[in-house]
């Protein structure tokens, strides 16, 4: 599978590591009352998508950015590639 990599174009995708969920990016804030029913939801209730899916990808063997890769899981085409960090500030997350 080819990941084409926002900064560095068309990438293997042995050099980057899949870490899941790209909801990860929205963390619970931990000040709020209900912060540890948030916290179990977000470490613990996962769907498991079938069709187009937003995923966390990590390029461990370049250079060690985050991407957000809209993926097909059932054809594992790749309709879009993102810096998660790009994605966190769009959701209001990052700075």
């Amino acid at each position: 599978m080819i990941i084409n990599h926002p900064l560095l174009g068309p990438r293997d995708a042995a050099e980057f590591v899949y870490l899941g969920d790209a909801a990860l990016i929205d963390r619970p804030d931990p000040s709020v009352a209900d912060a540890a029913e948030k916290f179990h939801e977000y470490g613990y209730l996962r769907d498991n998508p079938a069709g187009e899916h937003q995923e966390l990808w990590y390029h461990e063997q370049g250079d060690r950015s985050w991407l957000v890769v809209t993926r097909n899981t059932l054809s594992h085409e790749i309709s879009k590639v993102e810096l998660a960090r790009d994605v966190a500030v769009a959701r209001g997350r990052g700075r």
